[in-house]
């Protein structure tokens, strides 16, 4: 599978995202520092808030094939920059988070990720796991078996 690095503000649903994408049980997590998983790059929402740290995650995104720009459909405002995507030498795809919220706006996430620069949107609810195959699927490389595949050889 490809590695991906997902980037977003505090509370942005990063860390959920990567227990639906892992297949465990969803658990409130505060992420203190990055964390390295096979293929995916859980970063703290502080680095993307703070302008001093926001430099690491331009290193971050040297070791991942796509960078994942996470968005909450409940955010008045975006911290991603008009074309800001155009920086990176990887693959960004925008990820919009927590679609299902009585709140949420996903025509205006949508828009914020647009003019980032994202040319590809998934829509994931983590919690019910909407969306989460959709974005395993794009990170699939030839010969990947998916845990569904398994599930399904098994009963063959």
């Amino acid at each position: 599978m490809k590695k991906i690095a997902l980037i977003g503000r505090s509370e942005a649903g990063k860390t959920t995202l990567t227990q639906a994408l892992k297949g465990e049980k969803i658990t409130y997590h505060k992420t203190q520092y990055v964390n390295h998983f096979d293929v995916i790059i859980d970063t703290p929402g502080e680095y993307a808030q703070t302008k001093w740290l926001g430099r690491a995650l331009a290193m971050f995104t040297y070791e991942a094939d796509v960078v994942g720009l996470l968005m909450s459909a409940i955010e008045p405002f975006t911290l991603f920059p008009p074309g800001c995507t155009a920086t990176c030498n990887r693959d960004v795809v925008g990820i919009v988070t927590k679609i299902n919220h009585p709140n949420a706006n996903r025509e205006a996430a949508t828009g914020w990720l647009k003019l980032a620069g994202c040319r590809k949107i998934f829509y994931v609810d983590s919690r019910r796991g909407e969306g989460v195959a959709d974005i395993l699927e794009y990170l699939r490389e030839p010969g990947d078996v998916m845990p569904w595949e398994e599930t399904e050889n098994q009963q063959n």
